[in-house]
Formats: C-alpha cells, structure tokens, sequence
C-alpha cells in the first residue's frame, strides 16, 4: 500500500533541469528555494529569509526548505541563522565525502541521511547522492550536492496542490525517502539483466573485455550494498515508531511499507552479487578450460614427435661402419614408415582412451 501523501498527479515527472534541456532553456536550479502551506489559504513560494522566519513562528503550518549545497554561502546561512541546527549536521551536509544514510535525534528534531542512487545502464556507472533532510515539527529542510529526483517529484505534487505538504513534515519526509526507495528498484533490476547477460557470454567467449564488465558489475553491486544495508536499519527505526514526537503514529505504516520495500531490493540485490559472483566464478573456469585445452592438444602433439624426433636423432649419428642398415638403400623410405605408423599407433592410442 503506498501512501496518499506521496502520490500525486503524473507520475513520470523529470528533474527541472531535464525539463528545462529539453525545452532548450538551461535554467540552473536556485540555492535555496521555500514554500509554505498554511493552515489556511494556498501555497506560498520562493520565501525570502525573512519570510521563512516568519512562516516559523506558525506551528500550524508547514515549511519545506530546499538547499542546492554547492556553495555554502547562503545555505549555509539559512541552517545556521534562521533554524540554528547542529553544526555538526551543516558540516555534514557540506561535507564532499559521502556519509553512510543514518538518522540522529537532535531533540527538536530528526537529521536524517539517505542516499539516492543513479545508474547509467550504457557506461555501467553507478553514482550515489546524498540527501539529508531535517525533520521538525512544522519544516522540513532537505539539502543536497547533485539534482535529486525525489525532490523534484515531491515538489511538483507541492505545487499541484496535492495533500503532500497538508499532514505534516512527517508526511511530508515519508514521501521524499519513498521516492528515493522508489528510484532503487530499476537500477537493481537494470544491473540484475545485465549480469544475466553478461553470464551468457562468459560461456560463449570469455575474454577479457567479458572479466571487466563481471568485476564492474560486481563492484556496482557492492556499492549498492553498502548504500542499501545502513539505509535499510534506519527506515527500521522510523517502522518501529522510535520518534513519536515528531513522526505521528498513522506515518508509521507507511515508514513500514518503505522498510518493506528496502528489505526486498536489499534481498535481490544479495542475488545479484551471488550472480556477479558467479559468472566470475564461470570465466575463471572457461578459461582454465581452454587452458586445459591447449595443454592437452600440445602435449598430445609432443609425445607423437618424441619417438619419431629420436628416431631422426639416432639416423643423424653417422657411424657408417657400425650402425645397422647405414648403408641400406631403401634405410631412409624405411625409416619414415617407420615414424608415420608410430605416429598413427600412438593417436589410436590417445583416442582410444579418449584423452581428446
């Protein structure tokens, strides 16, 4: 069961950037970007600092705040100035380093990190960016590096007037963290074909180009492991109702239907990565048995030259007056028969035991 708060009219909705390509017009996305639903009355936008003080000091209603952290100037200001978080959280919003997902109970309110995976299927690259959300009790504040879809989406239900801002900010961060969820299940699947695939060819042809793409693809899957397995504990916490004060108990059901979904991407994933190593474990030993191959043919074809390499050795000593048959005219005719039935005897033999 999904819930109504995350979903809103028109589900395949792109990033604006995307949008705005694809229009022809680049329009960069704004540092820091507010809107506020009252309790009564219609949605407000683009709040300057000064109105997001403002729409504070209203418990009734709900602030979202959006911050592109690529710079910190004014971000920077409007999480130390206007919401005074932790510095601690602001240093780990900025940070350039990729913290695992984790959540941490500041008392007024929730820092929450998640991770939002992209995939390019060609390049088989495999990217993550990081969303860090504060959740308190009127606002949520959602920072990030890199364009992340979630947001996107769950801002343009916002702006459609859907219910996504009218229950709540704990509503409101089930629906960013759903889609996050959500954006996991292609590139799980996309890698899973691709391992598929490439398990066929490992049979076909294992060469080397073949070794490169497993260990990608394994390592791609690794990555998605080590993203998937701490953010799978922290939507635990929020299934099991550990933040009453600021996530309300009808949110917890939908918290556990996101847990629920982690839990199986995490299961295929696990699939994927014994697939991974599988076909690795496949081109390891194609190749040890073409190896074998090889081995086998040279050695098949040097013990039928050794007998008939002696025999040309011994008739190149050229002791005329004690080797028999030295002088023998037909001693050379003779001695090649001789060499083509040793040679015929010993294949018969090989195949009759069937060593090739």
């Amino acid at each position: 069961m999904r819930a109504a708060a995350s979903r809103g009219a028109g589900h395949g909705c792109t990033l604006r950037a995307m949008t705005a390509a694809a229009s022809g017009s680049a329009t960069p996305e704004l540092p820091v970007r507010a809107c506020f639903h009252p309790p009564e009355g219609a949605l407000r936008v683009d709040l300057s600092p000064e109105e997001i003080s403002r729409a504070l000091a209203d418990p009734k209603g709900l602030v979202w705040v959006d911050i592109h952290a690529d710079g910190r100037d004014e971000g920077e200001l409007v999480l130390r100035d206007i919401f005074h978080f932790h510095p601690l959280t602001i240093d780990d919003c900025y940070n350039t380093l990729i913290d695992p997902p984790k959540v941490d109970d500041y008392g007024d309110y929730l820092f929450i990190i998640v991770h939002n995976v992209v995939y390019d299927a060609e390049l088989q690259r495999l990217s993550t960016n990081e969303l860090n959300l504060f959740v308190g009790a009127n606002y949520v504040v959602s920072v990030h590096r890199s364009p992340v879809r979630a947001v996107e989406e769950v801002r343009r239900w916002a702006l459609q007037e859907t219910p996504v801002l009218q229950r709540g900010p704990g509503f409101l961060a089930h629906s960013l963290i759903d889609v996050v969820v959500d954006d996991l299940h292609p590139v799980v699947e996309a890698i899973d074909d691709q391992v598929a695939a490439v398990e066929e060819r490992v049979i076909e042809r294992p060469e080397q180009a073949t070794l490169q793409e497993v260990l990608r693809l394994k390592r791609n899957a690794q990555r998605l492991r080590r993203s998937i397995t701490p953010q799978r504990d922290v939507e635990n916490r929020f299934a099991r109702g550990e933040y009453p004060r600021l996530i309300p108990p009808e949110a917890i059901m939908y918290f556990r239907d996101i847990y629920d979904h982690t839990v199986r991407v995490a299961e295929t994933i696990e699939s994927v990565r014994d697939l991974a190593d599988g076909a690795l474990n496949t081109y390891l030993s194609s190749v040890n048995n073409r190896i074998n191959e090889v081995m086998k043919t040279l050695a098949i074809v040097a013990v039928v030259f050794l007998p008939l390499t002696l025999i040309a050795s011994i008739y190149g000593t050229n002791f005329e007056d004690t080797f028999p048959a030295y002088g023998w005219g037909p001693g050379f005719a003779g001695m090649m028969v001789t060499m083509v039935v040793i040679g015929v005897a010993l294949l018969a033999f090989f195949r009759w035991r069937r060593w090739f």
